[in-house]
């Protein structure tokens, strides 16, 4: 009936979950944000107490060890990745989520100071891990790397004032952040939950940055049909892509957003215990390498930019 929801006592840069009242706040933080967009799924933060040497999670009993979020249990199969998976999510699934994010984010807090240019660093990241992918995938990768870099480059360069105006504008709003299948029901109401709880800057982002993730997500399942038809119907609900150097721009993000798939996958096959677990990483990575520089390739970021090479 219910899941609990516990945070590691772990420390990096990004993230800080180090110490019981951090991890506490946290709790609370993830319910407060989560609730602007579902309904009776985040129910409480409950403590975590050690008791005549054994645990429990609620009450008043004990010492207090750790904390965590209680939610609703939901259907599993109705989770969009594994709809899409399965040949699910229809048409009227994407309508309909595209109308309750493009409300979510017409109220969402606007943001109106922000260094819009670190997206060039975050794309530059993945420079971290060419050696390792070029060792497992091969020459291909590292020309790929080279070549998305060089036109992230040149593309932030050439459009640093629309990036200032889109920030001005106001389109730079209190988001989500993860916003991808993995983090959406279809019951079949479109229910996307776990939002960013633990960088404020991650989260608050151009809104065309995060429907850019969830199409880019739906590219990589095969569906560009439902891609289109995703922003298609958002950019009705809300404009916020009215220009060519806007499309641009939604392109240049949802090459980002495969960016940042390839990196984590590449981190996963590094860590990876298992043959086949490593396996299965790498390919991933593959995957979102190619999509990466598709984008980067396509004839609205030629024609936005010079090409690298």
């Amino acid at each position: 009936q219910f899941v609990y929801k516990i945070k590691k006592p772990v420390h990096y840069s990004f993230l800080d979950f180090s110490t019981l009242t951090l991890r506490k706040h946290f709790c609370q933080r993830e319910i407060e944000l989560n609730k602007r967009l579902t309904d009776k799924v985040y129910i409480d933060v409950q403590p975590v107490n050690e008791w005549q040497g054994s645990y429990k999670i609620g009450g008043n009993e004990g010492t207090i060890i750790d904390y965590v979020v209680r939610m609703h249990k939901l259907d599993r199969e109705k989770q969009m990745d594994i709809l899409l998976l399965n040949n699910k999510v229809t048409g009227d699934h994407i309508q309909q989520l595209a109308e309750k994010i493009a409300s979510f984010h017409k109220r969402a807090d606007t943001i109106l100071k922000k260094d819009f240019l670190d997206i060039q660093e975050k794309f530059n990241d993945l420079e971290t891990e060419k050696e390792f992918l070029g060792r497992q995938l091969g020459k291909k990768s590292s020309d790929c790397i080279n070549y998305a870099i060089e036109a992230s480059d040149a593309f932030i360069a050439k459009n640093k004032e629309l990036l200032e105006d889109r920030l001005r504008a106001g389109f730079f709003r209190d988001c989500h952040g993860d916003l991808h299948s993995r983090n959406i029901f279809l019951l079949p109401a479109p229910v996307p939950f776990d939002c960013i709880e633990f960088n404020d800057d991650f989260r608050q982002i151009d809104v065309l940055n995060e429907v850019a993730f969830l199409c880019m997500d739906l590219d990589a399942f095969g569906r560009p049909d439902l891609s289109a038809l995703f922003i298609e119907d958002y950019n009705v609900f809300f404009p916020v892509m009215k220009t060519r150097e806007d499309r641009s721009l939604f392109i240049y993000y949802k090459s980002y957003r495969a960016n940042i798939r390839a990196k984590v996958n590449s981190l996963r096959a590094k860590s990876a215990a298992a043959v086949e677990e490593k396996k299965k990483a790498l390919l991933a990575a593959d995957k979102y390498l190619t999509l990466m520089e598709s984008y980067m390739r396509s004839p609205e970021m030629i024609e936005n930019i010079k090409p690298a090479n």
